[in-house]
């Protein structure tokens, strides 16, 4: 019996590479009225953002900047129970060193993209915008800009949060968002659900960018 084949019977098994999202907050804990607040959100979005990625690649880490410094306080993972240690007991108060956190970031971003080139990179920057606490002899709000700069430079995708009171708004938040080259959003009421829910927005709209 004589049968042909055509190319389109031909079948082949491909593996596609599922690309991991790796979120990272990266938090203002200086002293402010919003601290508390700000925090608890932080911890909830991150708890909620693990809990999805359990059944994922996906990994959440957290830098927390504060006084003279930037802390890894959560390192890139998707362990819910490395975070609930983490984040139990985080330091606020003091200046604002936003170049550190800026800096630590960076750092941390390259370092997993050597260790996991599939990721995806995610910042979500909480802050004011106004650094008071320089690296280097430059005046701090030029050093955290250059910075920033070096971030967008590197094609990472980042998120800035304005956490300061509308009535004393500055437009330094603004202002660090432009030269992340990233959105810059304002949450009035800020609850762990709608600072986990503009996550979650960025996510899908980077993955219907690629």
């Amino acid at each position: 019996m004589a049968f042909a084949i055509r190319p389109s019977d031909l079948q082949r098994k491909v593996r596609v590479k599922k690309t991991a999202n790796l979120v990272l907050f990266v938090v203002d804990a200086s002293w402010s009225m919003a601290v508390a607040e700000r925090m608890s959100a932080t911890k909830g979005a991150i708890f909620s953002l693990l809990t999805d990625a359990y059944q994922r690649r996906d990994r959440v880490g957290l830098v927390v900047f504060q006084k003279d410094r930037a802390t890894l306080v959560l390192p890139p993972t998707s362990s819910v129970l490395l975070a609930q240690r983490a984040l139990s007991d985080i330091p606020v108060g003091g200046k604002t060193p936003l170049s550190a956190g800026l800096l630590m970031t960076h750092q941390v971003l390259q370092r997993e993209r050597i260790l996991h080139p599939d990721i995806a990179p995610l910042v979500i920057l909480l802050t004011d915008g106004a650094g008071n606490v320089a690296i280097t002899a430059m005046p701090p709000q030029d050093e955290a800009h250059r910075l920033a700069e070096q971030i967008a430079a590197d094609e990472i995708r980042s998120v800035v949060i304005n956490m300061e009171h509308a009535a004393f708004d500055q437009g330094l938040a603004q202002a660090l968002a432009d030269h992340l080259k990233a959105p810059c959003y304002t949450l009035q009421d800020l609850k762990a659900e709608t600072l986990y829910q503009a996550v979650k927005d960025e996510m899908l709209i980077d993955r219907r960018g690629n």
